[in-house]
């Protein structure tokens, strides 16, 4: 049951994400929202197997977000880097919670 409120919190943060990309991208209770749903991704949806893929994944979106600000034709380039900003936000609490329990794992006495 857990795994499939974490499934719907992800689905429901990625498309407030892109609709506030395109219509509200600086609204303090879109981003309070997104910061509540990616903590439900991290804790409930992100197992140990998962974690490292996970990670990666994040942090390749984080840092390939900015690539799309030179797309100025239409504001294309405008409005991805809202919504990449947006599912960023989304995903950053997840990926603090899957690194706390990352280091727990390891730092836990071995088996």
């Amino acid at each position: 049951m857990s795994s499939r409120i974490g499934f719907w919190a992800f689905i429901i943060g990625l498309i407030l994400a892109i609709i506030a990309g395109f219509v509200a991208h600086d609204n303090t209770a879109v981003i309070v929202i997104l910061v509540i749903l990616g903590l439900l991704i991290g804790l409930l949806n992100i197992t140990g197997k998962e974690t490292l893929l996970f990670l990666v994944a994040t942090i390749a979106l984080i840092s390939t977000k900015a690539a799309f600000d030179s797309l100025t034709i239409l504001s294309v380039g405008k409005y991805l880097d809202q919504i990449l900003t947006l599912v960023a936000t989304l995903m950053a609490p997840a990926a603090v919670v899957a690194s706390i329990k990352a280091l727990w794992a390891v730092g836990r006495p071995g088996d």
